[in-house]
């Protein structure tokens, strides 16, 4: 049977698609190219996420530029998409692949807006085309839903190598980056003394700052261990911008921990003391473990260095500790505290900090 080009694409190739927005402007283009009179498009996709529900590409005919809208957990049934195509012209609403299930769960969800009016046919052309788009779209989905997944548990670093097929045993890359180490001060004695719902919302909130500072700056947590975290800011170019970076985010993490200590002094909760060591240097992220169980850890005398700095913030009575690998490549204002030994380290650790720290 011979199939117009759209409906053979969407037969023979849509499904091997890099991702929903590509399949949605290769598809609209293709339409287009087919005399349809379309203005542009819209994709809506469930997603498995903390936070985010639902991802929506938006397509515009003009200038094939492909946008995304976030539709959060928790919040209203996403209209994103049919917002877009009403703005953009009249909506074909029979271009649905297929709408909420009878559980009420979002699917895939395809539409199209016209520069004009469709008449019966193009009407007739569209539905069929979200008729052979179901296939390619539930192959689309899924991949989508995984690569979330793998990305809210792995990390997008860690997630990209098992989507690579990292999968062996030992496998590991060399990364050179400013090393982030934080934790929490007295997690043991503070979680003894709360409930364990109230724990958990602490270190949520908690994670949200240090998470979130780092990624602001160009980031990524590799660990959340216990109450700490191990992040990195990879040198893809000079030294200093990933150290500036780094001393950027834990600045930004701290003003967000003192905003967070003041909501919790004024609800009558104690503080949540932290603290934060840096340093510059090469570390092994590789892929360690058992046989039938593996992790993606991060191992090398750099991590060693920034773990045991961090362990220095106490005895020092100061939040954030710097290495001199790192001093040396910024232009920030630190104070010096002097050289220390820091435990497994041969040689000593030149250190210093920031100002009122």
């Amino acid at each position: 049977m011979d199939l117009p080009a759209p409906f053979a694409w969407l037969v023979d190739e849509a499904g091997a698609s890099p991702g929903p927005d590509r399949f949605l402007a290769e598809l609209g283009g293709r339409l287009l190219a087919d005399g349809l009179p379309l203005a542009g498009g819209a994709l809506t996709l469930a997603v498995p996420h903390p936070i985010i529900a639902r991802r929506t590409w938006l397509w515009r005919a003009e200038t094939g530029a492909v946008i995304e809208a976030l539709g959060f957990a928790g919040g209203p049934l996403s209209q994103a998409g049919r917002d877009w195509l009403a703005g953009l012209g009249p909506v074909q609403e029979g271009t649905v692949g297929r709408g909420l299930d009878s559980l009420g769960r979002d699917n895939p969800v395809l539409g199209w807006a016209g520069t004009r009016p469709f008449d019966l046919a193009e009407a007739g052309r569209l539905r069929q085309a979200a008729r052979f788009a179901v296939a390619p779209l539930d192959a689309l989905a899924a991949r989508a839903a995984l690569i979330t997944l793998l990305e809210a548990y792995l990390g997008r670093r860690s997630a990209a190598r098992v989507q690579a097929g990292a999968l062996r045993r030992g496998a590991g890359e060399t990364i050179r980056a400013a090393l982030l180490c934080a934790d929490l001060r007295d997690f043991t004695a503070l979680s003894e003394a709360t409930e364990p719902a109230a724990m958990i919302a602490a270190l949520d909130a908690w994670f949200d700052r240090i998470a979130g500072a780092v990624h602001a700056f160009g980031g990524e947590v590799l660990k959340f261990i216990g109450d700490g975290v191990l992040a990195i800011f990879p040198v893809t170019g000079a030294p200093a911008e990933a150290c500036e970076a780094a001393l950027r985010a834990v600045a930004a993490a701290r003003a967000g921990m003192a905003h967070l200590d003041a909501a919790r002094q004024a609800q009558g909760l104690p503080p949540l003391p932290f603290g934060a060591a840096l340093h510059l240097g090469e570390m092994l992220w590789g892929n360690i473990g058992a046989v039938d169980r593996l992790d993606f850890t991060a191992i090398g005398p750099a991590v060693n260095l920034v773990s045991r700095l961090e362990g220095l913030c106490r005895p020092l009575g100061r939040s954030v500790l710097i290495s001199g690998a790192v001093a040396a490549e910024t232009t920030t204002p630190l104070v010096p505290l002097g050289e220390y030994v820091l435990r497994g380290i041969a040689a000593p650790c030149t250190v210093f900090t920031l100002p009122n720290t």
